[in-house]
């Protein structure tokens, strides 16, 4: 039996776990529940609550749970810059939306279910109110 002499692997695997931690969060102040977050990010029960685990070191995520955080990062940073409270940066996503796109929805009612496709439109219309261009 040989060791891994790469770092990265297992500093890649403590990456996954930072991110998905921090997208944790941000879900947690959007007041989203563990089910939301299981769906949003497609991590299993039994996952998230690992990765939920201060005992946890590591995590193994697959590049479309890598590109879902980023999504949700970019979400967040999107409302930081458009608000200056607390209260609508992380009230934002429970709030209806009366634009076209959303219909009188909420965007996290649009993402909760987990679908990719959600999840991409609402941060794009999201970062259109910071400046950003749909595209």
């Amino acid at each position: 039996m040989t060791k891994s002499l790469n770092p990265a692997a297992k500093a890649g695997s403590h990456r996954d776990l930072i991110a998905v931690r921090a997208a944790m969060n941000i879900m947690d102040k959007w007041e989203c529940s563990a089910e939301q977050q299981q769906n949003i990010l497609q991590l299993s029960k039994a996952t998230f609550y690992k990765y939920r685990s201060k005992a946890t070191k590591t995590a193994s995520l697959s590049h479309d749970q890598l590109t879902r955080i980023s999504y949700l990062l970019n979400i967040h940073s999107a409302l930081r810059v458009v608000f200056s409270n607390p209260e609508n940066v992380y009230g934002f996503m429970t709030m209806s939306n009366n634009n076209p796109f959303f219909n009188g929805m909420t965007p996290l009612s649009l993402i909760e279910n987990g679908e990719f496709g959600h999840l991409h439109e609402v941060a794009k219309r999201i970062d259109v109110l910071r400046g950003g261009l749909v595209g």
